[in-house]
């Protein structure tokens, strides 16, 4: 669930104490700073101010991509703007007057604040004013909402740019995010009561979400100088807590354009989940135009908001920004060859560990840390040819130890028992099933406390002809009593790929099914009386197509096993914490794609 600011936010637990207020200019005449700024700032000098954020601006240089790929992409549309974003123009620029770069409306107690990039804002270094809902040729005094004057620019002193630069590829990119306190118009009305209303900060969940961005492209992309709007899906960018997306017409002038999640034409409300900016100033490496950044609000960004809200100057002495961590090791090249994946307690401390079955035989284990994350891992096997013959593997309760047990299904139809296995490694072999058996026609299987009670005793089996079997009282040797749940069928045939947890909160098991079309659905209170009532997670999409290997336990605090980990194509390994019956849980990224 994301998290909204609505005026001051206490610093974070942990935050360094900010320094004391600073003087408050223009208490005396509320709108003396914007009437004396209205005098230098013409309609000729505002049509004629040139772009200070150049990054965004050489994108645009040969080397874009091809008409093919031009043409498919979503293209930004000029329109006549809101009075929630605007955009600024100083007098201390190399060149003389700057039309420099895109700025929000944050709605805060103090009615004075609004949302850029910080490398914006290091370049602001002359006067600047603020212009809500710009409008090209006209005056100060015929803005739709008056000018005011920039009285201080808060940006984290984390944020270090390159030598020679304002923007940077560093981990701190991250903190590209600046807030600037406006004095009243030259009317004498605070920002807020100027335009109605204000974006809300608010931190996101994840980095999947569709997004408007505003902002205003640089004179010699945009003569009419008009606002450009777009909106589109995001992603996150690998490595960083960062959003990415793909939207043509974003050239220079746009750094620090709000990201609205549920943007409004005429609103005076929204929520906004990041800026504009970040890696290489917000765009990347290819020199082309269409693929921007925006960091994804967190603890920093809300701390620096509340600093600026109480004019304090953030402190000096925070601690270092060391960006985001993988969770897991290896990274994406590494767990593109995890093949197999099973959850379990195989460490005894009653939380979900990982085991790992690579393609190349190699199976490790990841102790999870009861908080999301992992401890060090144990490898349990190195690569070798026995185990590229693994096809299926489970995490149950079958031998009646302190520990959980591995079950593992081969390619020649033997199934084995690894009771207790531990970081000691796998322990001793159990038979289950002969080589040759009928086993070898089981495509997926999965442990589960399909009996109601608090261990994982049951197997559910889903046979290559789509038929779904329930084994309950399964022991070291044996797999007790046979269920069939479905006779063979088309549609289980499409089941790709199925894991158990308890999703819905009851003591049954629930079973998870990702479908050939990218559907998910989970079956609550799975048992020998029956497949259990049918949730749909997500419709048949794209997406969950890439989802390759999947399995679900206990990896958080709230002590459920309802928390799914997936595997994508491309490496990206996620968790889901928290799933329920109708909705997956908060996405954390535990190996980054790419690296």
């Amino acid at each position: 669930m994301s998290t909204a600011i609505l005026g001051l936010a206490a610093p974070a637990a942990g935050a360094a104490s900010p320094a004391p207020p600073m003087a408050d200019a223009g208490k005396t005449d509320a709108g003396k700073e914007a009437r004396e700024a209205a005098r230098f700032w013409t309609a000729e000098r505002m049509a004629n101010a040139r772009p200070l954020d150049e990054i965004r601006s050489a994108q645009s240089a040969p080397g874009r991509p091809a008409a093919a790929a031009a043409a498919a992409r979503p293209t930004g549309k000029q329109y006549g703007g809101t009075r929630l974003v605007g955009t600024f123009f100083g007098s201390g620029g190399p060149r003389g007057t700057a039309w420099h770069c895109t700025g929000s409306v944050i709605a805060t107690t103090s009615k004075n604040i609004v949302l850029t990039a910080a490398h914006c804002g290091l370049n602001m270094t002359g006067d600047f004013i603020f212009v809500p809902k710009f409008v090209k040729g006209a005056g100060p005094d015929q803005q739709p909402y008056g000018i005011f004057h920039i009285q201080h620019i808060f940006t984290d002193p984390r944020y270090v740019p390159d030598r020679g630069s304002s923007t940077t590829k560093k981990p701190w990119s991250d903190l590209d995010t600046a807030f600037a306190r406006v004095s009243a118009n030259q009317h004498g009305k605070k920002l807020q009561d100027a335009v109605g209303g204000g974006l809300t900060f608010t931190r996101p969940s994840g980095y999947k979400h569709d997004v408007t961005v505003v902002g205003y492209p640089s004179h010699a992309h945009n003569s009419a100088g008009r606002a450009i709007k777009c909106t589109v899906p995001t992603k996150q960018l690998p490595g960083y807590r960062q959003m990415s997306m793909t939207c043509g017409g974003y050239y220079g002038g746009v750094s620090g354009s709000p990201w609205i999640t549920d943007y409004k034409d005429g609103a005076t409300s929204g929520h906004v989940i990041g800026n504009l900016g970040g890696y290489n100033g917000g765009g990347n490496d290819a020199n082309v135009d269409y693929i921007s950044y925006a960091p994804a609000f967190g603890a920093d960004a809300a701390n620096l908001l509340s600093w600026a809200v109480a004019n304090q100057e953030p402190p000096s002495d925070l601690p270092p920004y060391k960006g985001i961590e993988a969770k897991l090791p290896g990274g994406a090249g590494r767990w593109r060859q995890a093949r197999l994946m099973a959850s379990g307690d195989y460490t005894g401390d009653r939380r979900s560990d990982l085991i790992v079955v690579r393609s190349n035989g190699e199976t490790t284990l990841y102790p999870g840390d009861g908080k999301g994350g992992f401890r060090p891992e144990k490898r349990l096997r190195p690569a070798n040819a026995t185990w590229t013959h693994a096809r299926a593997v489970t995490g149950g309760d079958f031998a009646g130890g302190d520990r959980s047990d591995l079950l593992v299904r081969w390619s020649d139809g033997e199934v084995t028992l690894y009771p207790d296995v531990s970081a000691s490694g796998l322990g001793r072999e159990v038979r289950m099933a002969k080589p040759g058996s009928v086993w070898k026609s089981a495509v997926q299987i999965s442990a589960g406390r399909f009996h109601g009670g608090t261990r994982s005793t049951g197997l559910l089996v889903r046979w290559v002809d789509g038929e779904l079997t329930l084994y309950t009282g399964v022991g070291a040797g044996t797999f007790g009593t046979e269920k069939r749940l479905l006779a063979p069928n088309a549609t289980w045939k499409k089941a790709t790929l199925l894991t158990s947890g308890t999703f819905s909160g009851s003591a049954t098991g629930d079973v998870l099914v990702r479908w050939a079309d990218g559907a998910l659905d989970v079956y609550a209170g799975t048992s020998a009386a029956g497949l259990g009532a049918r949730s749909r997670l997500r419709g048949p999409n794209a997406l969950w197509k890439n989802d390759l290997v999947m399995t679900a336990g206990d990896y958080t605090a709230n002590r459920t096993g309802d928390d799914l980990i997936v595997r994508w194509s491309d490496g990206e390994t996620t968790l889901y914490a928290d799933t329920g019956r109708r909705a997956l849980g908060k996405e954390s990224t535990l190996v980054y794609p790419g690296t």
